[in-house]
């Protein structure tokens, strides 16, 4: 770009960029502040290069060093002139500046001679020689006549008389030129220098042929190059940027021009010690070599630190179309900000650390309006922490819509392929005007997204970046109606880092505990395996490992994902020196995707739980049996003798309260929603998740609120529901079980009172036995005999309620024979045969009897095996092994006699809501997280889990309550 469109040949070109290649290397483009107001009386403000130039003898400072009054060039290098004085022969100085001579009437205030309208001065022979005295000659004004133009012919600068074009000539019928500036701009010419066709239409793909570019394009180029006439060059170098940094190697336009002259000018140097930066040309590339680019952005950090409580100091030079500097600018005032807004939001974007983002449609209408003359920006940032410290280092530009040949070289994702530019401008309404520079144009160009990177620098502790990154993107809007047209801008500013050592350590940690969970489910499905009986791998058996690997994967993404969250908590809000930065939006993604895999894999989890639950073999084992034999009355009347039977009301409560306690929870759903909710959105928690440096908890309306972070919302909301959570689970085990009620005890209790135990099935050869058998014999009494028997047990006046002698054990996990799981089915398989294909179901069999029957043969049957009546059938009683408890898994296979574990812990809740706390604790916080990460709305996300755990509370008591009456064939009526 920078070397020409119009490309030599590769050795010519290499050895001309090679030079300059290895200037650059490491170069941080830094220049010192300067204004105009810092020039002296001797010295001028050089726009071109931004600093002041101090002028030499016989020079004055003007828009350039010039030769003072009276005195002649004898050289102009296009960085600085030699005078010389007139001598008083000849006190006059020529048009051209290069000689003396004496005027034919007084002459002018810049020391030159003067004619009077409608002459042209003549100062030079036919040979070009100087002649002693000048002569005014008379240009014919008539009709068709002529008027005096400045001419180029060969790069000779003189006056002729030349006819006047129609077009000038006006309805007088006079030869009076309207436009003679721009008609003696006309005929400045590039003789030689261009072969190829030219191109002046900045919108390649619209039907626009710039007026603006008609009429000043190659006279600037000329000017540029003939006179280095600074505003010239800048005009030409504005045009250019108006082309995108565009250029075509088949015919030349504004950058063309350009890099021809940036070719040709190279003896000329280059200011401000960067080599990128011609003398008298405006600095817009930063050259073509592949890979130059990521030199420049990543190749050595800025000379200064950045912590949190500083910003950015961004500073513009501001030029108009014409070339002209208007003024340094403060570009944290809002200076490259189109959408309007209040100062101090505007002031955020500069706040080092906070992430910025202002978006806002505009109206093409108030585009026309605020912007008649585009201006051009060349960004720097201030480097120095004093004010007299006014190193300034130029901001590259990344220009999305520049093209070489037609296509777009800065779309890609490869920083080696980028080629940077240096100005920008925010909106074009001056190319677009085809016919008139005082009408409308038919297409403006607008700056739809600008946004300025900050990179930090790889394992920095005090906050140490790489040179910052402004990228632009620009739509055309061809106006039809200015009115109704809107076009929709933003500006951001974002700061990143390299993630690619905290993906590394992701995926080490997943793959480490992936692998542990592996593991894991195999010994779980080993477990199952043996807890049903079942030797062979089958399809069940790969799929109940997948089963479990999805429930322990899930808690491996979990840990991960909360990891992350809280560490970019902690570390980001806590540091106070940079060390860390956000990761990006588009670098969340595959977070995001860690916590959808979590939840997707933890809701197979819970779903496979609840189906196991909802699923369990349970018996009610009543212990009561009639005292004596009494009179009682049968249907006819007649007196029979016969033992009472025994209340059915006892097994009816005890599984009313077990139907009770299916979904009692050691938390409290609705406290723990409610309070997670008030913490976030009224204490303020919320705001630690922006996107900014701060831990404040509280923001005025009226400051900048910066988007999210997907990682700092979901690590501030997952660890905030744990904690609520686990603190709601030690105040109910430590204070509220202890002290208030504890209906997991209260239900073992219960049973040994109702004389019943409970024997639950959750595999096929593998379950739980509460031992409720009373120690008085008999629950069947009156209030004042169980008082009695109340007051002896809490006397120790009678045995203890233990399956054992002198043991209070009454839970036991149970691992039981083959042939006692066979014996139970079959008991039940009228039952089973009932529910099945009506061939087997034996239509003389009345349901009601079938069921009482099996209810009082399984309770006889249960009954006998507990009392060791059956040899065959015999259990012992023993304690887990450590190991055992640690791995969940019984080590000794129950081959002849089925073995009671003693169980403390009372693990029959494994089959309730209240042993599998963690899994439903877990599964509510990915569940609250992933609607918050989807909607941005902690509100919404707490309406929708609440109503989830409603969901699944009312699913498992229906389904768990028609399970319950249909395995313990207690009628479901009075499950109330």
């Amino acid at each position: 770009m920078a070397t020409g469109t119009q490309r030599p040949s590769v050795p010519a070109a290499a050895l001309l960029i090679l030079p300059l290649l290895r200037a650059a290397l490491g170069q941080q483009f830094v220049v010192t502040a300067q204004t105009p107001s810092d020039c002296g009386g001797g010295s001028y403000f050089d726009a071109s290069s931004l600093s002041c130039v101090t002028c030499g003898a016989n020079q004055v400072p003007r828009l350039a060093c010039e030769c003072q009054t009276g005195h002649r060039l004898l050289f102009n290098s296009g960085g600085g002139v030699t005078c010389q004085p007139c001598p008083a022969s000849s006190p006059a100085v020529t048009r051209d500046g290069y000689g003396c001579i004496r005027c034919p009437g007084p002459a002018g205030e810049d020391g030159r001679c003067q004619c009077p309208a409608g002459h042209v001065l003549v100062e030079r022979d036919d040979s070009g020689n100087v002649l002693e005295d000048a002569a005014c000659q008379p240009c014919n004004g008539a009709w068709g006549g002529s008027l005096p133009v400045a001419l180029t012919f060969r790069f000779l600068f003189s006056f002729r008389c030349v006819r006047c074009q129609d077009s000038f000539i006006n309805s007088s019928l006079s030869c009076v030129c309207g436009g003679s500036s721009i008609q003696v701009q006309q005929h400045l010419t590039f003789h030689g220098i261009y072969q190829t066709p030219l191109s002046i239409a900045p919108y390649s793909h619209l039907p626009v042929q710039s007026v603006w570019f008609s009429n000043f394009l190659y006279s600037s180029a000329a000017a540029c190059l003939v006179f280095s006439n600074r505003s010239a060059c800048q005009a030409l170098g504005n045009m250019c940027v108006m082309n995108m940094h565009s250029s075509s190697a088949v015919t030349n336009d504004a950058c063309g021009f350009y890099n021809i002259l940036y070719r040709i000018t190279a003896t000329l140097g280059f200011t401000q010690g960067i080599s990128y930066w011609r003398a008298n040309l405006p600095w817009l590339y930063y050259g073509e070599q592949p890979g130059l680019a990521s030199q420049v952005l990543r190749t050595e950090p800025l000379p200064v630190g950045y912590s949190f409580k500083g910003a950015q100091k961004l500073q513009a030079a501001v030029y108009n179309a014409a070339g002209g500097f208007l003024r340094w600018e403060n570009v944290t005032g809002g200076t490259l900000q189109l959408c309007q807004d209040t100062g101090g939001r505007k002031q955020a974007a500069f706040t080092f650390g906070t992430s910025y983002k202002q978006s806002c449609v505009l109206s093409v209408s108030d585009l026309l309006t605020l912007f008649p003359e585009p201006r051009f920006y060349d960004v720097f940032l201030a480097l120095g922490t004093s004010s007299a410290d006014r190193r300034l280092l130029a901001l590259p530009v990344l220009n999305l819509n520049m093209q070489f040949n037609g296509q777009f070289i800065n779309q890609g994702s490869s920083v080696n392929n980028w080629y940077l530019t240096r100005r920008l401008l925010l909106v074009d309404t001056l190319s677009g005007r085809d016919k008139s520079l005082n009408i409308p144009p038919k297409v403006i160009r607008v700056a739809t997204a600008i946004k300025i990177g900050f990179q930090l620098m790889p394992n920095t502790q005090r906050g140490e970046v790489y040179p910052p990154l402004i990228t632009m993107s620009y739509s055309d809007v061809p106006i039809t109606n200015p009115l109704t047209q809107t076009v929709p801008v933003s500006f951001s500013v974002e700061y990143e880092m390299d993630q690619s050592e905290a993906r590394v350590k992701t995926d080490i940690a997943l793959g480490v505990l992936g692998g542990v969970a592996v593991l894991y489910s195999l010994l779980k499905t080993a477990s199952w395996k043996r807890r049903i009986s079942s030797p062979i791998i089958d399809l069940e058996t790969v799929l109940k490992f997948l089963l479990f690997y999805a429930g322990d994967l899930a808690n491996v993404f979990f840990a991960i994902t909360v990891g992350t969250g809280v560490y970019w908590l902690i570390f980001y809000k806590a540091q106070q020196f940079v060390s860390v930065l956000l990761p990006l939006p588009q670098q969340e993604e595959r977070f995001v995707t860690y916590v959808g895999c979590a939840f997707a894999l933890k809701a197979v989890q819970f779903l496979h739980k609840l189906l196991q639950q909802v699923c369990v073999d349970i018996f009610f084992i009543d212990w009561e049996r009639p005292r004596d034999k009494a009179l009682r009355a049968d249907v006819g009347g007649e007196a029979k003798s016969g033992a009472p039977p025994v209340s059915i009301w006892r097994t009816y409560f005890v599984a009313n309260e077990w139907n009770e306690i299916q979904t009692l929870r050691k938390i409290n759903p609705t406290f723990q929603i409610v309070a997670v909710l008030f913490l976030l959105e009224v204490v303020g928690f919320s705001n630690l998740g922006l996107r900014d440096p701060w831990s404040t908890l509280q923001r005025p309306p009226e400051a900048y609120t910066p988007p999210h972070s997907l990682v700092l919302r979901y690590g501030l909301a997952s660890i905030l529901w744990l904690c609520i959570g686990l603190l709601q689970v030690v105040f109910f085990t430590v204070f509220y079980e202890r002290f208030v009620e504890d209906k997991i005890r209260q239900f073992v209790d219960l049973c040994s009172i109702s004389n019943i135990s409970v024997l639950l099935l959750s595999h096929r050869c593998f379950g739980y036995y509460i031992h409720g058998r009373s120690v008085h014999g008999h629950a069947d009494t009156n209030m004042e005999e169980m008082n009695s028997n109340l007051k002896r047990e809490a006397d120790n006046l009678c045995g203890q309620r233990g399956l054992l002698p002198n043991s209070d054990t009454q839970t036991f996990q149970i691992s039981i024979t083959n042939r006692l799981r066979v014996q139970y089915d079959r008991i039940l398989e009228p039952l089973t045969r009932r529910h099945g294909p009506s061939r087997l179901v034996d239509a003389s069999a009345n349901p009601f009897e079938q069921s009482t029957k099996a209810y009082h043969t399984m309770n006889r049957f249960l009954g006998s095996v507990i009392d060791h009546a059956h040899r065959e059938m015999d259990y012992l009683v023993r304690d887990k092994l450590l190991f055992e408890r640690l791995v969940g898994m019984e080590f000794v296979e129950p081959l002849d006699k089925s073995i009671f574990y003693n169980d403390e812990s009372h693990s029959f809740s494994d089959v309730l809501f209240y042993g599998n706390e963690a899994t439903l604790l877990i599964f509510d916080t990915l569940f609250f997280c992933v609607v918050d990460l989807g909607s941005q709305s902690f509100v919404l996300a707490a309406v929708l889990t609440y109503l989830q755990q409603l969901v699944f509370r009312l699913i498992r008591d229906a389904v768990g309550q028609r399970n319950l009456a249909a395995k313990t064939l207690v009628d479901k009526r009075f499950l109330i």
